[in-house]
């Protein structure tokens, strides 16, 4: 009787044994799995840090409207196409690659396209500046910071309620104001009006 009590005692020692490794095993097996998750997600972060720090480097020019609204009436022998857009305007983002074929495309004919973002200032460094980079944008780009919206708006069109994607496309002699998208199809032809 007192082996079967001796062997009882054993067994249910080893099943504790047992148990604690089991838990202890389950343990390893957990903190591995948050290791793997934070090697994991380490290098996407480094690759951001990357990819933000790359991006830094774009000189962006910030203008408010004081300083920005010389651009709006240059007196010279070049079309100008000023596009205000920012990166969260889904139409804006989608008609960009229509201005930068005009930009390269034109530039032999004296047309000047310049991108105005409207994006907010605490945005220019994690995303303007990267999806300049990203989309390599070719265009001369400058960023509009001034608060005032009600005071500059009506100012760059008087018809102009303020939506984008705007478009202006001037020369020396008239200028046309467009809130619209465009396909680059449309965008060529107005130009064109202006270089006859």
């Amino acid at each position: 009787m007192l082996n079967c009590q001796i062997y009882k005692e054993l067994l249910i020692s080893f099943m504790h044994m047992k148990l604690k490794a089991l838990f202890v095993a389950i343990l390893l097996m957990a903190s591995c799995g948050k290791n793997k998750e934070k090697a994991q997600a380490e290098p996407s972060q480094s690759f951001e840090s990357k990819k933000t720090a790359e991006a830094s480097k774009i000189e962006l020019e910030v203008y408010d409207f004081k300083g920005f609204k010389k651009f709006l009436s240059l007196k010279d022998d070049k079309v100008h196409v000023i596009n205000f857009w920012a990166t969260w305007c889904a139409p804006c983002v989608k008609e960009l690659p229509y201005f930068e074929m005009l930009n390269k495309q034109y530039a032999v004919a004296n047309v000047e396209v310049m991108l105005v973002s409207l994006d907010f200032p605490h945005l220019y460094e994690k995303k303007l500046k990267p999806f300049i980079k990203e989309k390599k944008l070719m265009s001369k780009v400058i960023a509009l910071d001034d608060v005032d919206m009600n005071s500059w708006i009506p100012r760059v069109d008087s018809n102009w309620s303020g939506s984008i994607p705007a478009t202006i496309i001037y020369n020396k002699d008239r200028s046309q104001f467009y809130e619209q998208s465009f396909t680059y199809e449309e965008l060529e032809n107005e130009v064109k009006k202006f270089l006859n």
